[in-house]
């Protein structure tokens, strides 16, 4: 008899492990881990699991889980907003400008209110400002790649001012020359086929009442989503630590006390007396401005 009744328990106990014992209710989620601890989880590493594991969300909201400081989004309240206009995408941010500055030119018509005849140089090239066309979209999470890349002829930035940073060349092979320099204005900029754009930092004059000179001002943004400022920091020195394209990691005016990677002005001499705003190679992974 009490083999019965042994075989009859064991065969209830298989039969509630494999039945009614087991909790068949629970439905798997997804988790997403959140490395960086943000309580926001990194959509592309998941788990799925009924219960929550540790170091695991049930967001996939975070774009940059790795506790990276990323583009200062203060930062783009500087820029011309008459020009520019910007929007975020998940990781990525998207700028578009009309090229149009908000500052006097000699390049304007001279039945624009911002005409002013010419303070600076000895000539203009052919055209006037008007507006264009500039799209780029970068990182807001903007990484050192392994290798730097040359820039080339065309927009390389767009600056606060709304229209684009071009580099040290007039043309293929063409470095900007005296003559050349001698006919921008005490912007920095003249007129192209491509239309208005940035050369070299803006003249010590009175006229300049927006524009970088020997300052720690926003100069704009590279195609790389590294920001550029001028020549000093902070507090008034001039950075010591700069690699070949003149970035670094240290403050900015808009990293509320975090060490963000950044360009600067670098404070040297082109030719004569005029400083290049950017002429060594972007040191991120470059966008297409078009």
């Amino acid at each position: 008899m009490k083999y019965v009744l042994y075989f009859s328990f064991m065969l209830l106990a298989f039969t509630c492990f494999f039945t009614a014992c087991q909790d068949d209710s629970c439905t798997p989620l997804s988790w997403y881990e959140d490395a960086d601890g943000d309580g926001l989880g990194n959509p592309n590493v998941t788990q799925s699991a009924c219960d929550q594991p540790d170091g695991y969300v049930d967001n996939n909201s975070d774009p940059n889980d790795t506790g990276a400081i990323g583009t200062p989004l203060s930062a783009f309240e500087e820029f011309n907003a008459d020009a520019v206009s910007y929007s975020i995408d998940g990781g990525e941010v998207t700028i578009v400008s009309n090229g149009v500055p908000n500052h006097t030119s000699p390049y304007w018509m001279e039945t624009e209110p911002l005409y002013i005849e010419r303070v600076v140089g000895d000539h203009n090239t052919p055209g006037f400002i008007g507006e264009r066309s500039y799209t780029v979209t970068v990182p807001l999470y903007p990484q050192l790649a392994t290798t730097s890349s040359a820039t080339g002829l065309g927009a390389i930035g767009i600056a606060v001012a709304g229209p684009p940073i071009f580099n040290d060349e007039e043309g293929p092979n063409r470095p900007l020359d005296v003559n050349t320099a001698s006919g921008l204005d005490y912007a920095g900029a003249h007129n192209g086929p491509s239309g208005y754009h940035y050369h070299l930092e803006a003249a010590d004059v009175p006229q300049n009442t927006t524009l970088s000179y020997d300052d720690e001002k926003l100069v704009g943004i590279m195609a790389d989503g590294f920001l550029l400022y001028g020549r000093k920091e902070l507090d008034g020195s001039y950075p010591t630590d700069l690699d070949e394209s003149g970035g670094h990691i240290g403050i900015t005016p808009h990293s509320e006390g975090e060490e963000i990677y950044h360009y600067h002005i670098i404070n040297e001499f082109y030719i004569g007396t005029y400083v290049m705003l950017f002429g060594g190679d972007l040191q991120g992974t470059p966008n297409t401005i078009f």
